[in-house]
């Protein structure tokens, strides 16, 4: 068995833990969560977390929210700069395993239990081949999952910074409206929690309704994105109802975009902070409907499983069994 040091390094918050790793498990121990902000580097996040461990791990494997090339990645939402080789010699640590958190999240696909996920749209039988992985956080993520005939391989992508399509006119007047702070339109800045928040900006300058003086002390006491979640759930504003909605749609119609792309009838993932947080407006709200609705190919759409991952600690889960992978294929030769 395999004591690794694991982590999910967010531009919110990171998660830790001490994995302990087989071929057949994975189990967490001591997870803990940071406020990423907080520190002023990942050495020095993880040093507060190993000076109080009660064990000794000298390998880690650490995901990342950003793309990650040679062992480096400068974080998209973060203002650090993450060198595997670095972080080795600052924590003296024998080997760090630098991956992406989306392609984490594709490993730790098979550790989840019924009670961390939750089923939206079954699909249809065998469903095996490919898979997907979007989450929709601080930031938009997406992964694959290629199908070999035996078994996944995740891999990375960057496709949450791809160009926004809108589809109708009011998707258009609200690309208009990202332009002008923005330049270019990412579906990152529609599918994130700043996305959320521009959104409903946008539909409350379009109604011409001022913001209710709850809703703007809210949003400045806490999050403002969940702030609009929660008042949309709790029908105290209708801009944010509104706003949830066509942010649902949106994150609806990107999944099945992604899930096209890469013929995701193994299952499509949806990870993230937003989706298990507001599961019964995702329910409600016309994802499904946006997910299908692809012309020629909604027969095709129908048969995909999607599946909203409920626990925080899919990338964790990933992050071990990635380096088990590494190990019982011999391509990472310093683990011992």
């Amino acid at each position: 068995m395999k004591r690794v040091l694991v982590g999910d390094v967010g531009g919110t918050k990171t998660m830790l833990a001490v994995a302990e790793a087989t071929p057949q498990s994975v189990v967490l121990a001591d997870a803990r969560r940071f406020t990423s902000r907080d520190f002023s580097s990942l050495e020095a996040l993880v040093r507060c977390y190993l000076a109080e461990l009660p064990m000794v791990c000298t390998v880690a494997a650490l995901a990342v929210a950003g793309p990650v090339q040679d062992g480096r990645s400068r974080t998209t939402n973060l203002p650090w700069m993450l060198d595997a080789r670095a972080i080795e010699s600052a924590l003296g640590l024998r080997h760090v395993l630098l991956m992406n958190d989306l392609e984490a999240v594709g490993w730790g696909i098979p550790d989840l239990g019924d009670e961390d996920q939750e089923i939206l749209h079954a699909g249809e039988p065998p469903s095996r081949g490919n898979a997907c992985v979007i989450a929709a956080g601080t930031g938009l993520g997406q992964a694959g999952l290629f199908w070999d005939g035996a078994r996944h391989h995740p891999f990375a992508t960057e496709g949450g910074h791809a160009d926004f399509a809108p589809g109708d006119e009011l998707e258009c007047a609200l690309m208009s409206y990202l332009r002008q702070t923005h330049g270019r339109v990412s579906w990152e800045r529609v599918l994130s929690g700043s996305g959320l928040v521009e959104i409903h900006r946008f539909l409350v300058g379009t109604s011409g309704a001022a913001v209710p003086d709850w809703l703007e002390q809210e949003s400045t006491h806490r999050d403002p994105a969940a702030a609009i979640a929660e008042a949309a759930a709790k029908g105290r504003c209708s801009d944010c109802a509104q706003a949830m909605d066509l942010f649902l749609r949106l994150y609806g119609r990107e999944a099945g975009n992604l899930a096209l792309k890469t013929m995701a009838l193994g299952g499509v993932y949806i990870a993230g902070g937003i989706a298990p947080k507001n599961l019964s407006a995702l329910r409600a709200s016309p994802f499904l409907d946006a997910f299908f609705s692809k012309g020629r190919m909604a027969a095709l759409m129908k048969r995909m499983p999607v599946v909203v991952i409920l626990t925080p600690k899919a990338p964790l889960y990933g992050a071990a069994r990635c380096v088990v992978a590494a190990r019982a294929d011999q391509s990472w030769e310093t683990i011992g």
